[in-house]
């Protein structure tokens, strides 16, 4: 093993096209920044329209790429990719065995899909400069349950599909309100099968019948007074931490990834329960939480001198931006992260290089063919950027100084 080993960590990717050919000069310094790092890691958001085939899945949202858009991921200096996210099922279990067939045909280091449950859950593993490691990747949802992975069962074949943590929005109520919403669901009818998550009379109940009331797919919690929170299942938890836990122990450098949406309704704030989960990663073994969805960034926290990326947001982001969802320029601003390791896997520092997609310029006109790539952030939106960045990670205890138009944490 080396003494050093470089991990960049940067937004997601929402590809489309093949972006190789732009050659903007701060788009250069970009990938060379990835290809400065031993490894360089993004979640890949979408799914191969491939020799598999599919069907779309969704509506106005829906999404696929061709396989050449994995050249161009490659191209620009990624190697690892998490495939675990709610695109990743967009062409069916069609689409997943194409993304499979291609991220393995081009040897990416990847977890999150499978064709079956064991094989989705499971730690993708490879040595890179010398050095073990793992990923282990989840999505949160909210997605149908058809999406996520399955294993074979009597009279029931196995599923291709995304690796779950299966998470459920609760709404948290008083007592007056529990017992309306009893009453309403009560004279409304509910049969065996609503109240088992909509399915099957013999499939388990997702909720506690004297504390929860589930109406529909939502899940409506007695409490003292108002709020929403998210029940987290078990089962599943467990699963993957046993799967980072395996790997740890076997000496692999783990990344532990998880997708959700699931957002605050202010991106910028991280949910408690987010939180939990990152630190059980990393008790389990984890070297790093990487976790995207919310599509701006948030902080940075150390945990147990371990770092806990909250979001990334976007690095790579071909979606039409007339909505304006997307016209806030936060969304379109994120940072790289080049996080060295030292030996046993000890984190030594991150360097945070900002970046714009699109430059000043895609910001200015808003048109997606002026923001297919991210560029390296310089002057004012570099140190706007960057003391956004430093500020909310202070808040979390993580103390990012500003040298020369970047941001480096130390671990003293």
């Amino acid at each position: 093993m080396t003494d050093r080993f470089t991990l960049a960590v940067t937004g997601q990717s929402l590809i489309k096209y093949d972006i190789r050919a732009i050659r903007a000069s701060a788009f250069q310094e970009v990938q060379a920044l990835l290809h400065q790092a031993d490894l360089s890691f993004t979640n890949f958001e979408g799914t191969i329209l491939g020799s598999h085939g599919g069907w779309p899945l969704k509506g106005s949202f829906f999404g696929c790429s061709d396989p050449v858009i994995l050249d161009a991921l490659q191209g620009i200096g990624f190697r690892a990719l998490s495939l675990s996210n709610n695109h990743a099922f967009d062409l069916g279990p069609s689409g997943v065995l194409s993304t499979l067939e291609e991220v393995e045909k081009r040897g990416f280091l990847h977890a999150g899909l499978g064709r079956n449950q064991f094989e989705a859950s499971r730690a993708g593993t490879g040595t890179i400069g010398g050095r073990r490691v793992a990923i282990v990747a989840m999505d949160g949802g909210p997605g149908p349950d058809f999406m996520y992975a399955a294993n074979v069962d009597v009279g029931r074949p196995e599923r291709p599909g995304v690796n779950r943590l299966r998470l459920s929005q609760v709404i948290e109520v008083d007592d007056a309100a529990f017992g309306q919403l009893r009453s309403i669901r009560e004279s409304v009818g509910y049969t065996a099968i609503d109240l088992t998550n909509d399915s099957q009379p013999d499939d388990p109940p997702l909720v506690d019948p004297l504390e929860e009331i589930g109406i529909s797919r939502a899940i409506f919690k007695r409490a003292d007074s108002f709020g929403r929170s998210v029940k987290i299942d078990e089962n599943d938890l467990t699963r993957n931490l046993e799967a980072i836990a395996s790997a740890a122990r076997d000496g692999y450098l783990v990344i532990a990834y998880l997708h959700h949406h699931h957002w605050a309704s202010d991106w910028y704030e991280v949910p408690e329960w987010v939180s939990g989960v990152a630190r059980q990663c990393i008790d389990a073994g984890a070297a790093m939480f990487v976790s995207h969805g919310a599509p701006v960034l948030q902080p940075v926290e150390i945990y147990r001198r371990r770092p806990i990326f909250y979001s990334l947001g976007n690095f790579i982001f071909h979606v039409r931006s007339e909505k304006s969802t997307w016209r806030a320029p936060e969304v379109w601003e994120s940072v790289v992260g080049l996080c060295s390791y030292g030996q046993d896997n000890d984190l030594i520092d991150i360097r945070f290089y900002p970046i714009v997609i699109g430059g000043e310029d895609g910001l200015k006109d808003r048109l997606l063919e002026s923001r297919l790539v991210p560029h390296l952030a310089t002057g004012e939106r570099a140190t706007r950027i960057l003391k956004r960045f430093k500020e909310q990670s202070a808040n979390l205890g993580a103390q990012i100084e500003l040298e020369g138009g970047i941001g480096i944490l130390r671990i003293c």
